[in-house]
């Protein structure tokens, strides 16, 4: 199974890690550093949840573990495992349209709502990471 046991934590190339959907109780670590921002986490086999200085970042339902997160204006690329179909939100810019792809399948460009949410699903493995890629058209 391929969780995160310490619930958050930067990786060598600068990336996040993060989530542990094994868990049957709700974890959550605050205040963690990385790159000059404040990251809290919470997470269990129901629902991970990372917010960024306060402000949400992404969310999937069942829980998850997420792997070498990183963002920027035009592109967010992670790795992904679970179990079974997870409902993945992520914050991103209001009213644009994106690209999703999982391990390179297109599934299609959507549009972010009034408050920027980002909306998809995706069928997971908890021992296989399936690679992400939401790149601004």
């Amino acid at each position: 199974m391929l969780v995160i046991s310490s619930l958050i934590q930067n990786e060598t190339d600068g990336t996040l890690s993060f989530g542990d959907f094994s868990q049957t109780s709700k974890q959550k670590k605050s205040d963690f550093k990385h790159e000059n921002d404040l990251y809290k986490v919470k997470t269990f086999n129901e629902i991970t949840k990372l917010e960024k200085n306060e402000a949400f970042v992404y969310e999937s339902v069942p829980g998850t573990s997420v792997f070498n997160f990183t963002a920027d204006e035009n592109k967010v690329s992670f790795s992904v495992a679970g179990k079974g179909d997870a409902q993945i939100t992520l914050e991103l810019e209001a009213e644009k349209e994106y690209e999703v792809f999982v391990e390179k399948e297109s599934l299609g460009v959507m549009k972010t709502n009034l408050g920027g949410k980002l909306i998809f699903s995706a069928e997971l493995d908890e021992n296989v990471k399936k690679a992400v890629e939401i790149i601004k058209k």
